[in-house]
């Protein structure tokens, strides 16, 4: 599932086609929703919410998320069947295995910019009073929490509980003031340094946790579970990850 930094790399690449204020001259795919409504729309914006990609215009909103295995190409097509293609005079942008949907509103209505973390309006203090109020919730879900860290996945997760030395099975609850404060500080500046590998093709290189076999702290085997109601992959060291609560 592609997680924040990636969805920000895709906006970022529809940017540069300049299609703000172009029309939508036609639209294909398998997709269930009305695609008659996209038709002669005019975009206003391409943006991101956490592993949300929308297309905005003035009174619609068209938001794209990849699930585990969606993928999308730009100016070129897949072989397997697009679930959407919009397309452009000189260009098109078509995306597949994705879940598709159009909501008759304004994005800014729709989405509170503060909880993305790589959003400009991000709020650390918000999503320190978000965890504060969900005190039985483990550190490993609180990570996927996409209300309070909207684009943080499972590869952030792991990176910035190893970072910060906390269990994935730590109550929220029970982790210390400062420490509550560095989860979210961690979560917000890996998924920046996420960003700037994955352009340079090096994320992999840099994980010091996700799915590693030995701890590069203390020399000894990783812990590799599903951990929590999430239920996703934690990697993890029994010895230098505290387990709070």
């Amino acid at each position: 599932m592609p997680e924040g930094p990636s969805i920000v790399i895709l906006q970022e690449a529809v940017e540069e086609l300049h299609l703000e204020g172009k029309k939508i001259l036609a639209v294909e795919g398998n997709s269930k929703v009305d695609q008659s409504l996209l038709e002669g729309q005019q975009v206003e914006s391409f943006r991101s919410w956490g592993k949300h990609f929308l297309v905005c215009f003035k009174n619609l909103t068209l938001r794209i998320h990849f699930l585990l295995f969606g993928t999308y190409r730009i100016n070129e097509r897949k072989e397997s069947p697009v679930r959407l293609s919009l397309q452009f005079e000189k260009d098109e942008l078509n995306f597949y295995a994705c879940s598709v949907k159009i909501f008759d509103s304004h994005v800014d209505t729709l989405y509170d910019w503060s909880g993305d973390v790589m959003a400009d309006e991000w709020k650390a203090s918000k999503a320190i009073r978000k965890l504060k109020g969900l005190p039985e919730m483990l550190a490993c879900d609180a990570l996927l929490n996409q209300d309070i860290f909207a684009g943080s996945g499972n590869i952030i997760k792991n990176e910035v509980l190893f970072r910060i030395k906390v269990h994935p099975l730590s109550a929220v609850g029970a982790l210390p003031e400062a420490k509550l404060k560095e989860m979210v500080r961690e979560t917000r500046m890996y998924a920046f340094q996420f960003l700037e590998w994955k352009k340079e093709f090096t994320l992999k290189k840099h994980w010091l946790a996700h799915t590693k076999k030995t701890c590069p702290r203390c020399k000894i085997p990783f812990t590799k579970a599903h951990t929590g109601k999430t239920n996703r992959r934690s990697f993890y060291c029994e010895n230098c990850q505290v387990l709070y609560g």
